[in-house]
């Protein structure tokens, strides 16, 4: 018998190899699951919060010709905040310039990044179309007697937010209200919105 008995012993130590090679499959699989349902978590559960955005300052850098108006180039400074606890990585993008409910020219933002929980100073050259303004010549004229001009902006910007391993895609919308002094250029008052949606999947 003791063949017989060599035999039930080899398939015993076949089955437990295969069992020992299950287990350590199965440790690797639930260690991969936990890594990536904790990544899920921390975002679900660390509510993305929308940054904030305020422009510092509008400075006047040179007047184009476009005949039979001149187009001014402006550099607009604005603070931005990331209060995440992730960075985030952002494609290029173009602010949008209204005034008296037509569109009176662009800023545009160049690709870059910001670290978590941080703040940084953009510096976006923008460009208004004179000839738009020359559209609305008496509410301009207005506005520099009364020396208060309101400017909308809005702009998407889009980018990932890394976590753990993974790269997560986010869309930031800003809706920027902002009262300028016309002559001085000066910021007089401003209200900035803004809204950020993180894609899980």
């Amino acid at each position: 018998h003791l063949p017989l008995i060599f035999t039930k012993l080899d398939k015993t130590e076949l089955s437990l190899e295969l069992m020992d090679k299950k287990v350590k499959w199965s440790w690797s699989s639930a260690l991969i699951g936990a890594a990536s349902a904790t990544a899920t978590t921390a975002i679900i559960m660390a509510k993305p919060k929308d940054p904030t955005f305020h422009v510092i300052s509008v400075n006047l850098t040179s007047l184009k010709a476009n005949l039979p108006v001149l187009d001014a180039e402006l550099t607009l400074t604005v603070h931005v905040t990331n209060p995440n606890i992730v960075s985030v990585h952002y494609s290029s993008t173009e602010m949008a310039i209204f005034y008296s409910g037509s569109r009176l020219g662009s800023a545009q933002i160049s690709a870059g990044s910001q670290p978590p929980r941080s703040c940084q100073i953009l510096h976006l050259p923008a460009r208004l179309n004179g000839l738009e303004l020359a559209h609305h010549a008496a509410q301009f004229l207005a506005d520099v007697g009364r020396r208060e001009m309101v400017l909308e902006a809005t702009v998407d910007i889009e980018g990932t937010a890394k976590v753990v391993w993974w790269d997560h895609k986010f869309k930031i919308h800003v809706d920027s209200h902002i009262v300028v002094d016309p002559v001085l250029l000066d910021v007089i008052d401003q209200e900035n919105k803004s809204e950020m949606e993180v894609f899980i999947a």
